[in-house]
């Protein structure tokens, strides 16, 4: 049986209801970057203040790649544990500003370092352009951790949505890793761009990001329907996820991604891999990113980083 709405996602959902605007797919991926762009300040809470934040630009595949990086309140000056966070968006919109309040909660809440990368967007650029972004800031955070005073052999990733699946994908590159991630921490988490579970049908409009959204995303990000099979833009497709960091899997109940959710963790405790599935029965896509409603994106980072704690046995967070 299905639960109720939490009053949160009532909330937003109302609030969407009210702003009467076009969906994404029915313009340009600029102007849905424009909306999206002006909707989720009303949607987030105030910045909770770290101990630092700066921004610092590498070389990245495609050019300079800019990164913003949190010092959280309480994490130490060198060998601090670190995390890479990706952003969600669909693969199109989003940005280091859209999901600035999960970076700074992540910060404090694990007393750790979190790097943020602003990765290339489709359609401009295209699979594989944000994984190899992703990659590339990985090796970074590896190679460099001096720098950061992050340490090279205790860095997790984590990402919402389409960053959830970023981070997925990233973990599986990196398993063989010299320093592979401790941990994969997974808001709703887009594994499979077949688009056929069952939750698509469920919750295909009404309850914020729509079938139609999501599919016109989808056909943003890849050059193919070829694409759609590889697992690099369908992780679930993957033979094996065997040897894959440990994995936290956050699932909202009233989500298109619901389903895609649930089968992804299923794989990763079948593969062997350690694993915390959280449920939030009465939640929307998107949820974590909705601090000014409730209590509950919060809580979720919360859960995550408890999870983080579990898994890395030297972990110094507070």
């Amino acid at each position: 049986m299905l639960s109720p709405l939490d009053p949160q996602a009532r909330k937003v959902l109302e609030l969407g209801r009210q702003a009467h605007e076009p969906p994404f797919e029915t313009g340009t991926p600029e102007q849905a970057r424009r909306a999206y762009d002006n909707g989720f300040p009303g949607l987030q809470g105030e910045r909770e203040p770290v101990a630092s934040v700066c921004e610092q630009a590498i070389v990245g595949p495609g050019g300079p790649l800019n990164l913003r990086v949190y010092r959280g309140r309480g994490a130490p000056t060198a060998n601090a544990p670190a995390l890479l966070y990706l952003h969600g968006g669909g693969w199109v919109i989003g940005n280091l500003d859209s999901h600035d309040e999960i970076c700074r909660w992540y910060a404090n809440i694990a007393a750790c370092v979190v790097v943020s990368p602003d990765y290339r967007l489709a359609p401009e650029h295209k699979f594989p352009a944000a994984i190899e972004d992703c990659r590339a800031v990985l090796a970074f955070m590896q190679d460099m951790p001096g720098g950061l005073g992050i340490d090279a052999s205790r860095i997790a990733v984590a990402g919402d949505s389409a960053g959830g699946n970023l981070a997925a994908v990233l973990a599986l590159l990196a398993r063989d890793d010299k320093c592979p991630p401790t941990a994969q921490l997974l808001f709703y988490p887009n594994t499979d761009a077949a688009q056929t579970a069952g939750s698509y049908r469920r919750f295909a409009e009404g309850f914020g990001l729509t079938a139609a959204t999501m599919a016109w995303f989808r056909d943003q990000y890849v050059r193919d329907a070829a694409d759609i099979n590889d697992w690099r833009v369908s992780p679930l497709k993957a033979d094996s996820l065997g040897g894959v960091a440990p994995a936290f899997v956050a699932i909202a109940g009233h989500d298109i991604l619901a389903d895609e959710g649930e089968a992804y963790a299923s794989r990763l405790e079948m593969d062997g891999v350690p694993i915390v599935v959280k449920r939030w029965p009465g939640q929307i896509h998107g949820f974590v990113s909705m601090g000014r409603h409730g209590p509950a994106s919060r809580q979720a980072v919360e859960a995550a980083v408890a999870a983080w704690r579990e898994f890395d046995p030297a972990f110094d967070g507070v």
